[in-house]
């Protein structure tokens, strides 16, 4: 597997690379090789007295390639100009990636909330997994919360298409995963079930199938608003990371932040690993 670890080069975004432990579990899902990307925003002019961007960046990135290639990682850097979520995501398909990685951080809710332009852009639009690894918050100095990626996996799902293909992701996570809460939320404005279906039987055919894998498995059923039900979930039972799939029913609705994924994106106060509609839906 190919991993994009896309950075500014800030304190968070270095957090991230730096993190053995982060780099650790990306070895354990089967990432190989993994592409360090940052982003010059087009309006950040070549020709500013006293700086050279691209000079400045591919300086970093090389700091950053020996920790991640002294971690066992094949690594590529690319210094890029554009628009960050477009560059980061046209990268990632050219190379055949399987993952983005995007370090977040927040110190208060409200900031927590509204997530750096980047990684809301990248929720709304990216073409493969994304991880949103989560910064501790109230730090001066930032450091990724310090557990295992994805040791406990939230698993939010309507059944829906998406939240299936979402799902399939355990079949390299496993490798990382010991215990897994899948649950769903029940609302009237979005049943996603016919009347007749029970989704504690749904969630069980699910919970089957990652026990077989030896993963520690939980079942839960709520009833709310879904963005909510999922957060309050994930304070509940504290997973390492959440895992849910965003509902792509045509191109405008994956565009429109607001979506419960994209929502869980921004609020989570832990990972987040997003699963985008398949391109040709």
């Amino acid at each position: 597997m190919k991993a994009i670890c896309a950075t500014d080069l800030s304190a968070a975004s270095e957090a991230t690379i730096e993190s053995e432990t982060c780099l650790e579990c990306l070895g354990r899902i089967g990432v190989e090789e993994i592409h360090l990307v940052t982003v010059i925003p087009s309006n950040v002019h070549a020709g500013m007295p006293g700086m050279n961007f691209e000079k400045r960046r591919e300086q970093a990135l090389e700091r950053y390639r020996r920790v991640v290639e002294d971690a066992g990682f094949d690594v590529e850097t690319h210094v890029v100009r554009g628009t960050p979520h477009r560059r980061i995501n046209g990268i990632a398909e050219a190379v055949g990636a399987s993952l983005t990685v995007v370090g977040s951080r927040g110190k208060s809710p409200l900031e927590n909330r509204v997530i750096g332009s980047t990684a809301r852009n990248l929720a709304r639009t990216t073409v493969v997994p994304l991880l949103v690894n989560r910064i501790e918050r109230e730090a001066d100095e930032p450091d990724v919360v310090r557990e295992h990626l994805f040791r406990r996996v939230l698993y939010a799902t309507d059944f829906s298409e998406n939240a299936e293909r979402a799902f399939e992701a355990f079949s390299y996570l496993r490798h990382a995963t010991q215990e897994a809460t899948l649950v769903h939320v029940e609302t009237p404005k979005d049943p996603g079930l016919p009347e007749d279906d029970d989704p504690e039987a749904r969630l069980a055919e699910l919970a089957t199938r990652l026990e077989d894998w030896g993963i520690e498995t939980r079942t839960v059923v709520r009833r709310g608003d879904p963005a909510d039900e999922i957060l309050a979930a994930e304070a509940e039972y504290e997973p390492t990371t959440t895992l849910v799939g965003s509902r792509g029913h045509s191109r405008l609705r994956r565009l429109l932040l607001g979506s419960v994924s994209e929502d869980i994106v921004a609020r989570a106060d832990g990972n987040v690993m997003l699963i985008p509609p398949n391109r040709a839906a």
